[in-house]
């Protein structure tokens, strides 16, 4: 991946953004506040939202056509409705930007392929808001994986549930699954063979405000993901169950967010179980339940992280975290988890 030919490496990122409204003005705090990046445009179709997004030095206009025509402007960062994801990430890239696009990356999977095929193609960045997968928590029982500290990954389940923000046309499967399933695909590192799911709309017709859904992966582990927005807990929590240890992410715990549990069932390999006299399977599974040790996690605030993975990306030309490839993946789990809901809950199979 080459860089810009008119800056140096060292120089801040010269960025425009797209959608400025309730999560955009987040991520524009994020960028703003880092020394790597040059927030040069602010664009959004309503005036409210440009106006509370103003400050010195930052240009605001309505459609990115305006930002794009302003030759320094080498990223963009897309924050609108999932609906124009496809449409605006395919016209910064078109125009040659590197680009971020917050989470998912496109509605269909068609769509999804297809930016990632315009990235490769203009060897640009195209990274994908998967929030989590920076989350310090998160980062370190992934690591804790990655170094087999839990052994193999069994099973993951994620409950990601509250009252409200209620979507009038995006389900909370939709809204809220895209963090887990990317999570659970790192967790995993396996290949997702298919997706069943199952949902209701209680508040809307057609828009589900709750669902339930299973992966299976190609190595055996399960993932099931539990989303609502008509809940009356808000609970953020992923329980990692290994064939050595267990790990628990609460987001919602103030300070202690990670906790590891030495516990687990292991079979004792080729003892007989038959009834002259030899030990029942119950006697052959020894059952392990040590310690439970909360680590110390640092703090730092996700979207920074996220936001400075993007820019060092362009800045150094290598690889984001969460890239367009990563994107594409959720995107196919999305496509299959929603065909599964109209089916009644039958699985669907995932391409390989």
């Amino acid at each position: 991946m080459t860089d810009a030919p008119d800056r140096s490496p060292m120089e801040p990122v010269r960025l425009a953004q797209v959608g400025v409204g309730y999560w955009g003005r987040n991520l524009l705090r994020a960028l703003r506040a880092l020394p790597e990046a040059d927030v040069r445009w602010a664009c959004d179709r309503r005036p409210d939202a440009r106006a509370a997004a103003d400050a010195p030095g930052l240009q605001t206009a309505e459609h990115l056509e305006e930002a794009l025509r302003d030759d320094a402007v080498e990223a963009v960062v897309v924050a609108t409705e999932t609906p124009a994801h496809y449409e605006t990430a395919r016209m910064a890239l078109q125009a040659g930007k590197h680009v971020f696009v917050e989470k998912p990356l496109a509605q269909t999977a068609e769509e999804a392929a297809e930016l990632v095929r315009l990235a490769e193609d203009r060897d640009r960045v195209l990274m994908v808001g998967h929030l989590l997968l920076h989350h310090p928590a998160y980062r370190d029982v992934l690591g804790r994986v990655a170094r087999g500290e839990l052994g193999d990954v069994r099973y993951v389940y994620s409950v990601r549930v509250n009252l409200g923000i209620v979507r009038e046309t995006e389900s909370a499967f939709d809204s809220l699954a895209p963090h887990d399933l990317a999570v659970a695909l790192a967790l995993t590192g396996s290949q997702p063979v298919s997706v069943a799911c199952q949902g209701q709309a209680f508040l809307r017709p057609g828009v589900d405000d709750v669902a339930f859904a299973v992966v299976r992966f190609e190595n055996g582990a399960l993932a099931h993901l539990h989303t609502s927005w008509l809940d009356p807990h808000k609970v953020r929590r992923t329980t990692v169950v290994g064939s050595r240890k267990m790990a628990v992410v609460d987001d919602m715990e103030a300070a202690e967010k990670v906790r590891l549990y030495d516990k687990g069932a292991d079979v004792t390999p080729g003892t007989p179980t038959t009834d002259d006299g030899y030990a029942s399977f119950a006697e052959a599974v020894a059952v392990r339940s040590g310690d439970i040790v909360i680590p110390r996690v640092p703090s730092a605030e996700p979207l920074r992280l996220e936001m400075l993975d993007f820019v060092q990306a362009v800045r150094h030309g290598r690889p984001s975290r969460t890239d367009g490839r990563q994107g594409l993946a959720v995107v196919q789990l999305l496509d299959a988890a929603r065909r599964s809901a109209r089916s009644g809950g039958s699985p669907v199979d995932l391409p390989r």
